[in-house]
């Protein structure tokens, strides 16, 4: 069974920052793709920042500049460094993974539980 765990969230007043964490436990083979999601009340979830096996990144708009994701694949763990926070930025961001538990099985993407990140002005 695999698990994304993620973790760091909390409230943090404007100009603040957090560090989210995700960490992919389990039968796992390899790791394609990793993300962080946002999601507040009322909104649909929304791509926050992207980064792909080989270290690509992608950032929505409202973000870049601030924000920075990274991986470590030898910890199968994806990192959000959140700075210069914003109100706008409360939700709650969830963890993303396109992962293989074997050589032969299916791409298959994973969904993290989610961590409240809290930004007061």
């Amino acid at each position: 069974q695999v698990q994304l765990v993620e973790s760091g969230g909390g409230l943090v007043q404007a100009g603040g920052s957090l560090r989210l964490s995700c960490a992919a436990s389990g039968i796992i083979f390899n790791i394609n793709a990793m993300g962080w999601y946002r999601q507040t009340p009322g909104k649909q979830r929304e791509l926050v920042a992207h980064i792909t096996s080989g270290g690509s990144t992608n950032y929505a708009n409202s973000v870049k500049g601030r924000f920075t994701i990274s991986r470590d694949n030898a910890k199968n763990t994806v990192y959000l460094q959140m700075n210069s926070l914003k109100p706008e930025d409360t939700g709650v961001y969830y963890c993303n993974a396109d992962l293989k538990v074997s050589r032969t099985a299916w791409l298959t993407n994973y969904w993290g539980q989610g961590t409240q990140v809290t930004v007061s002005s």
